[in-house]
Order: C-alpha cells, then sequence, then structure tokens
C-alpha cells in the first residue's frame, strides 16, 4: 500500500538554540519512498548525518522566535507487519553482529530485572516469536494504555510497577522482558495508518527466525501500514527532537497519515 505521512512541529524558541532531529525515515526491506520533503520556517543551514543504528539525523541551529519543521513523505509499505508463529530463537553465537547492542540492558530497557518474570511469563512455550507473542498478551493484559499520557520517559520495571503508560512505555516493557530471555529487541518510532489517536508511534521489534520482526503492544493486531522513522535501544536513542540549552516551548505537533496511490511521475 502507498501511504503520505506527515508532521509538523511548531516551536517557540527565546535564543538561538542547536537542535539535533530525527524526522526522515529511509528506504528499506520493508520500505520504499517515493518523494518526501522536509521544510524548516525560517530557513536555517542543517547538517545531516546517520547514526550508530543507521538512523538518518538532522543537526542545526534554531533562530529566536517561532521556528516550524515540517515534513511529509509517500512512501510504499505493506498493510500488514509480518508475523511468524514458531520462528525459533536464535544461539548467541549465531547472532549477526549488529543484533549484539540490543541484548543488553539500556537506560530505560532495565532487562536484568525481568529474568524471571519474563520466564514465568513464557512457560511451555519454544524459544522464539511464540514467547515475544507471549510477552505481548502480557503487556496487553497487565498495562492500561493511556495514549497522550506520557510527558516523562519511565523505565520498563517503572511501567510494570505503574500498570499503565504510552505506546513507549508499553515498548520498554517489552524489549525489557525480550532481552531478559537473550532475545535481541530494539525500539521502533514512526508512523502508523489508522492509529487513534493519531500522533507518532512507538513500537518494538525481536530477532527471532533469521530476521526483525514487529511487536505492538497497544494494538490487537498487525493490521496497517507502518512507516519506520528510527531505531534505538530505548527512547534515549530515538527522539525526534532533542534541543540542548534552556527548554524551549513546543506549541504544536500535528500528524497525518493517509492512504494514497501510487505516486505518478
Amino acid at each position: 500500500m502507498w501511504l503520505q505521512a506527515s508532521s509538523t512541529l511548531e516551536f517557540y524558541i527565546e535564543t538561538p538554540t542547536p537542535f539535533l532531529l530525527m524526522l526522515r525515515p529511509r528506504s528499506g526491506m520493508q520500505q520504499w519512498i517515493a518523494r518526501e520533503e522536509y521544510v524548516l520556517s525560517p530557513s536555517v543551514p542543517a547538517v545531516e548525518f546517520t547514526d550508530s543504528f543507521g538512523n538518518l539525523c538532522q543537526r542545526l541551529v534554531a533562530p529566536a522566535g517561532h521556528f516550524t519543521i515540517r515534513t511529509s513523505v509517500e512512501i510504499e509499505t505493506a498493510d500488514a507487519s509480518d508475523s511468524a508463529p514458531g520462528a525459533p530463537f536464535v544461539d548467541i553465537q549465531k547472532l549477526p553482529n549488529d543484533t549484539l547492542p540490543f541484548l543488553h540492558p539500556s537506560r530505560y530497557c532495565d532487562s536484568d530485572h525481568f529474568t524471571e518474570m519474563a520466564s514465568s511469563i513464557v512457560v511451555g512455550l519454544a524459544p522464539g516469536y511464540d514467547q515475544c507473542c507471549a510477552i505481548v498478551d502480557y503487556i496487553r493484559r497487565a498495562i492500561e494504555y493511556t495514549p497522550g499520557q506520557g510527558e516523562q520517559n519511565i523505565s520498563a520495571s517503572q511501567v510494570n510497577e505503574a500498570g499503565r503508560g504510552v505506546c513507549r512505555d508499553m515498548a520498554h516493557l517489552g524489549i525489557a522482558c525480550c532481552r531478559a530471555l537473550a532475545i535481541p529487541a530494539r525500539m521502533v518510532v514512526g508512523y502508523l495508518e489508522g492509529l487513534e489517536p493519531m500522533d507518532l508511534h512507538a513500537w518494538f521489534e525481536a530477532y527471532v527466525g533469521d530476521r526483525w520482526y514487529t511487536f505492538d503492544p497497544t494494538q490487537a493486531n498487525l493490521l496497517g501500514g507502518r512507516v519506520a522513522v528510527a531505531f534505538g535501544r530505548d527512547a534515549a536513542d530515538v527522539a525526534i527532537y532533542t534541543q540542548f540549552g534552556p527548554p524551549v516551548e513546543l506549541l504544536d505537533l500535528k500528524v497525518q497519515v493517509t492512504k494514497t496511490s501510487e505516486p505518478i511521475n
């Protein structure tokens, strides 16, 4: 399917402020970008680089006053994420090197605290994909999904204790439980067609079988086109914007995802 996904961020800035942005998806195995637009208003010089996880990042200094970032992308993606019941656990010694950073505890995914709990959730299941599904089922039962109510990042342990959270929090808990079972797991931030209420979205991927698979504790199934913008160990790696210096005011964040026809050249 073809999607058009867009975001608009409006800031008010007191003094010139350095920003690090992560707002450009890139083409990959499961998505292909046909067109994109990235507009800064007022226009300022920006430098793009690729971080250690393969994300496209932009550096700039925003001027004082009102500053707006508008992005839009026309992209081809599947209308549902792949599933693979029974896909096996991959022995550590056979994992690709680039999956290894996603085995360790990280700032918001304190997987070393979940060894016993994760093991109890997956009792009787074959190691691999089916264990990941059991973890997702646990999160859906135990954690109340509260979109729009997560102002601060909290750890997976705090999410599990609170019993409620936003998509980011539920992804952290899923990642921590997978890593506790020695399954590589990473966070993804992007767009989901049909998300209610519409916003930027977070989910996680786990490496089982021979590839990464999508898991989303906030959704009843894997239907809907997804656009991955950034991958990382947790929310600290995939912030859509990071500003340095005195705090700035985010006046508005608008996200829109719509189905569209194939672009015409």
